[in-house]
Order: structure tokens, then sequence, then C-alpha cells
């Protein structure tokens, strides 16, 4: 590694601030790219528009007969699978 030779301390305030610009900017680069990974973990919207469309089917008069129908359709699954 090359050792520079500096006439001023503008040039070594120069480099400094250069330095401190590329820490920066892969500071940057580093925080975007967890910000990403956060946001890829994080559920997306697709998971509240089915809490919202199985809030909206299970509500009301359907709701109800959904609810009720439920039990009946999960016994005749089992006992479809027994054979009976």
């Amino acid at each position: 590694m090359e050792t520079k030779k500096y006439s001023s301390y503008a040039e070594i305030d120069r480099d400094l601030e250069i330095l401190n610009l590329e820490k920066e900017l892969y500071y940057q680069k580093m925080k975007l790219s967890f910000d990403k990974t956060k946001e890829s973990l994080v559920p997306s919207k697709s998971v509240s528009f089915v809490g919202d469309l199985y809030q909206k089917v299970f509500s009301g008069t359907y709701g109800t007969i959904f609810r009720m129908l439920i039990p009946y359709v999960i016994n005749w699954l089992i006992n479809r699978k027994r054979g009976n």
C-alpha cells in the first residue's frame, strides 16, 4: 500500500470529506438493504385482504349459515374418510 503525501491541509480535508461521504453512502445502502429485507419478511396487504374477506363472509346471515354448516361438513368429511 502506497502512502499518500499531502502538500496542504486543504488536500487532507478534501480526502477526509470524500471518506466521510463514502462512509455515509455505504451506511445508507446498508440501511436500505435492511429495510428491504424487513419489508419482505412482514406480511403483505394480501394477508389483511384475506382477513377482511373472512370477516365479510362470516358476518351477517350468510356467516351464520356457514358457521352452522361447518361442523356438519367436518363430520361428513371425517365419516367419509373412515368409510361410514
